[in-house]
């Protein structure tokens, strides 16, 4: 009885800082985004143009459509033609935010990860671009894009209303059935689609599911943080980027969806990407045995400068995020993780995994999707970016690995000002360097030794996350 009175105090304790927490995270869509009208705009290798004639005047993309004319009424058909592909393909990549109520965390009371998985949930975003890739190829853009609600005074709402439900449920200590996610409306009728839009749409819904909050996803927090604890991580602990690179490497490993087969994760050592180790992964035999070549997500853990970042890695940041390659990068500002996936002039452009959503199953048929896209990009200078960060390419083939790491090893040499570029890639295997080279396949051990020492330095570097 004495137990189970403490599971019930700490369920209660749950519910109330999930309610707390949903009320400190609702705001972070509540400010709009401007962008120059001067200045190109890259958004994971792809360019986007604003410019017109006539005075410069800062235009916010993102805010709602009004009946009275908002700023979008007074652009020309040919720029805002531009305009609505940018925002088409920035609301089409995959958004993975805090969540609340969802099954609880192996080992723990949790059932929320706000204040402390905001690192996991960029690592997740990035592998889902590096998926979107693969399945859907950078063409893709969600057809219900524009369809969004870009009002995020509608967003803040909603989580306030949220809010008083999730602190009465924690008083009685019940799940309030209010709080979790509602049917969405049914928007008139839909159109008719082709057989290739609909093969898009399954992977589009089957890519999401992999991430969604149960301990059976398999990119989910629930198999994460599992992951996360043979590197001595545990749930409510923070995670930085390089640890979240290994994680996700083993979960993409683990993964036993045959659509899985066909991708896989490096991990630069030691801010070393040796080549011969990628090709290998590449090549390596399908669990059906039969061998095939591998698509590759290659995740690089690197540092900008020391205690903050060196401005002059901005160049070459600007031009990682410009790479058709590139899936993005999971860094942040001090105490918070971000998703960079563009930029404008000196800024980064982002998405926020700092708002505090419901529990959406996504294990039943034709889940709302509206929740797992952003309706607003947000800009930071990158001055304030933290240094601490994880780099993310994806490679259809081999030939595509060797393009691109001829195109970004020019790139590291004309960008570096310091006797060392950020990171290399060598030809050979780590082991011809006399570097333990890690296993594609380990038994009884997620993690290697040589990984374990890696990883726990990793922790004592890294910025500590809110």
């Amino acid at each position: 009885m004495e137990a189970t009175g403490t599971d019930e105090v700490e369920k209660i304790k749950s519910k109330f800082m999930s309610a707390w927490h949903n009320m400190k995270y609702s705001w972070v869509l509540k400010t709009k985004t401007y962008f120059s009208r001067n200045s190109p705009v890259f958004l994971l290798g792809k360019c986007y143009h604003f410019k017109t004639e006539g005075e410069y005047r800062a235009l916010p993309l993102f805010q709602p459509y009004s009946a009275g004319g908002s700023n979008f009424d007074k652009i020309n058909t040919e720029i805002s033609g531009n305009v609505e592909e940018f925002r088409k393909d920035f609301i089409s990549r995959i958004w993975l935010t805090y969540r609340e109520e969802f099954p609880q965390i192996k080992g723990s009371a949790l059932t929320t990860d706000c204040g402390w998985g905001c690192t996991l949930r960029t690592g997740q975003m990035l592998l889902a671009q590096g998926l979107m890739l693969h399945f859907l190829g950078r063409a893709w853009v969600w057809p219900e894009a524009l369809d969004m609600d870009s009002d995020s005074e509608s967003w803040t709402s909603h989580t306030v209303r949220k809010l008083t439900a999730s602190f009465e449920a924690s008083l009685t200590a019940e799940r309030d059935p209010k709080i979790l996610p509602q049917a969405q409306p049914q928007r008139g009728t839909r159109r008719s689609w082709d057989v290739n839009e609909r093969r898009n749409e399954a992977y589009h819904r089957k890519i999401i599911s992999w991430f969604g909050d149960s301990p059976l996803a398999a990119f989910g927090l629930h198999q994460l943080i599992e992951y996360g604890k043979k590197s001595g991580k545990m749930a409510g602990d923070w995670y930085g980027p390089a640890v979240v690179a290994h994680i996700l490497r083993k979960a993409v490993e683990e993964a036993k969806d045959p659509e899985l087969q066909g991708v896989t994760v490096y991990v630069a050592q030691d801010c070393t990407v040796y080549s011969s180790d990628v090709i290998d992964r590449q090549c390596s035999f399908m669990d059906c045995g039969k061998a095939g070549t591998k698509a590759v997500i290659i995740l690089v853990p690197v540092r900008l400068g020391g205690e903050r970042t060196n401005t002059d890695y901005l160049e070459f940041v600007k031009g990682i995020l410009s790479l058709e390659y590139c899936v993005g990068i999971i860094g942040g500002r001090p105490k918070q993780s971000y998703y960079f996936a563009g930029f404008q002039d000196d800024s980064l452009i982002y998405m926020d995994p700092h708002y505090c959503q419901s529990f959406v199953d996504v294990s039943i048929k034709d889940f709302p999707l509206e929740s797992f896209h952003c309706p607003s990009p947000k800009k930071m200078s990158f001055k304030k970016m933290d240094p601490s960060c994880t780099i993310g390419f994806y490679c259809r083939t081999v030939q595509d690995f060797e393009k691109a790491s001829e195109e970004i090893t020019k790139m590291l040499k004309s960008s570096s000002k310091e006797k060392y570029p950020l990171f290399t890639f060598v030809k050979g295997h780590s082991k011809d360097y006399d570097f333990a080279s890690s296993p594609l396949h380990e038994e009884n051990d997620l993690f290697s030794e040589d990984e374990k020492k890696r990883l726990k330095r990793f922790s004592t570097e890294e910025f500590v996350l809110l």
